[in-house]
């Protein structure tokens, strides 16, 4: 079985997809548990995973015994297993904490959201483990087709937030499909790893250099790096609360992840650097995204559009990160990808328990909350101080990383970038800890502008409260082992310590 882990990784969650929706026509619970069941076997089986990759290194697997290229590859190294084990785990974390959300928001659609939720990781995983460009669009359209239905299914502006993302996605996925096309036409070939060899003599052709445009303009719109981000802000804010909790971590990383592999595994470094320059261009953007994402998330009074906007900002913090090029960068990088998905999964199930409890997702509906819901108070706090960059929580290691890399590379607006939007951040977060300390602690009559309090709301179910609780103690069990991180995965993950 474990010889056969990097396809059952992919198989596992695809099936429970099908039997939790024909499940579902009998038993209404039923489809969450066969979801458990298929969530907890790929958990266990990334983690087996990722162990045979630290014991004996990267994973080849042929399916059917096929030789590349005529054949599909897969390959697991550092960084896929390393990206696998943090899907897996936030899908099943999520999985646990989605129930009572879905049974209020989604009454009539149980089965067919389990059955989304699992696809929509089949397609992340398989994303990953691919070793092929072909492969990879099929499974991100596996996966960005869920995304968009999980989107739409919700209630109020999901249906037109829904539709939009498809739109732009649809957009971003030509242009990543245009770009393999022209690769295939210079080299006859898809295959990650022959692509490496044949690509070098032909980086002078116009041909490449447009499909490698092609390609980074099409993961540009996947991953919402600005001002290709239109998609994102809406997705997430009118999205269901189960939806936001599972794709706002996942989605733009798993892109990034793909934007790391192919820029560096697929045209090498020299390519990237040397002949084209576009880490330069990455650089600017990523900085441009990390201003644009901060000061936009100040203006938001809804609390998750807030997020979505940070989200922006922290994919810039990746991007940059990526420009920069060099070993350091590169690992804060890299380690940005696990732990931004842990902030982001931990805030938007705080999302989840502030709207589950008060009926609302705007920040004046966080009045209070330290007196009346402490337990989603202090995953919040937890959250906000990772996001600011407050060690020992795992935003601040990264964000050292990142700013150390730019220093020396003398990148200095990213730079600049990197501080002031922490400083932004501390404003934008010290907001909501007033309002959750003092606002709804007054008596009497609310002050000027503000809205009537709410009766206080009290603290979600248990079932809902663990999985966030876990996701805060991983924020910070993430920050304070953060080396063990580095020398164990991360050492062999990037590309310029290969």
């Amino acid at each position: 079985m474990t010889e056969h882990a990097p396809i059952l990784i992919v198989i596992l969650p695809l099936l429970a997809s099908f039997c939790a929706f024909f499940a579902g026509w009998r038993l209404k619970r039923g489809s969450h548990v066969i979801a458990l069941g298929g969530l907890t076997a790929g958990f266990l089986t990334s983690i087996g995973l990722l162990r045979q990759v630290l014991s004996f290194g990267a994973i080849h697997y042929r399916l059917g015994g096929w030789e590349p290229p005529w054949g599909i590859a897969l390959h697991v190294d550092h960084l896929a297993a390393y990206m696998v084990v943090l899907i897996a785990s936030l899908a099943l974390v999520t999985a646990v904490f989605a129930k009572r959300t879905v049974e209020e928001e989604l009454p009539d659609r149980i089965a067919l959201f389990w059955c989304l939720y699992l696809l929509f990781i089949t397609g992340l995983l398989g994303i990953v483990v691919t070793a092929d460009l072909f492969n990879l669009f099929v499974l991100l359209e596996v996966a960005s087709l869920t995304g968009y239905t999980l989107v739409a299914i919700g209630r109020g502006r999901a249906k037109f937030a829904g539709f939009k993302y498809l739109l732009v996605g649809t957009i971003g996925a030509t242009f990543y499909l245009i770009g393999v096309g022209y690769l295939y036409i210079m080299t006859g070939s898809l295959n990650m790893e022959d692509l490496r060899i044949l690509l070098p003599p032909l980086y002078e052709s116009r041909v490449v250099r447009t499909a490698f445009l092609f390609i980074l303009f099409g993961f540009g719109i996947k991953t919402a790096l600005f001002p290709l981000h239109a998609w994102l802000p809406d997705a997430y804010t009118h999205a269901p609360s189960a939806v936001g909790a599972v794709m706002a971590p996942l989605m733009t990383k798993v892109m990034a992840y793909v934007m790391i592999r192919v820029l560096f595994d697929v045209f090498t470094l020299d390519f990237a650097v040397a002949v084209l320059r576009a880490t330069d261009a990455l650089v600017w953007t990523g900085a441009a995204a990390i201003l644009f994402g901060a000061v936009m998330a100040l203006s938001q009074n809804d609390f998750r559009r807030m997020l979505s906007y940070v989200i922006v900002a922290e994919i810039g913090y990746i991007v940059g990160g990526i420009g920069v090029a060099n070993a350091t960068a590169l690992k804060g990088a890299v380690l940005h990808i696990a732990n931004d998905a842990l902030m982001m999964a931990c805030l938007f199930q705080v999302a989840g328990l502030v709207t589950y409890q008060t009926k609302g997702q705007r920040i004046d509906d966080f009045n209070g909350i330290f007196r009346t819901m402490p337990v989603t108070a202090a995953v919040f706090t937890v959250g906000a101080l990772a996001i600011i960059g407050v060690p020992p929580t795992c935003g601040f290691f990264s964000k050292w990383y990142l700013l150390l890399g730019a220093i020396d590379a003398g990148q200095w607006v990213f730079v600049v970038a990197l501080l002031v939007c922490t400083l932004i951040n501390v404003a934008l977060f010290f907001r909501i800890f007033d309002r959750g300390l003092y606002a709804h602690a007054q008596t009497g009559a609310p002050a000027p502008g503000m809205a009537p309090s709410k009766p206080p709301p009290g603290n979600a179910p248990l079932s809902m409260l663990l999985p966030a609780s876990l996701l805060a103690l991983a924020v910070i069990l993430m920050g304070v082992f953060n080396q063990v991180v580095v020398n164990t995965v991360l050492r062999f993950a990037v590309p310029l310590e290969n």
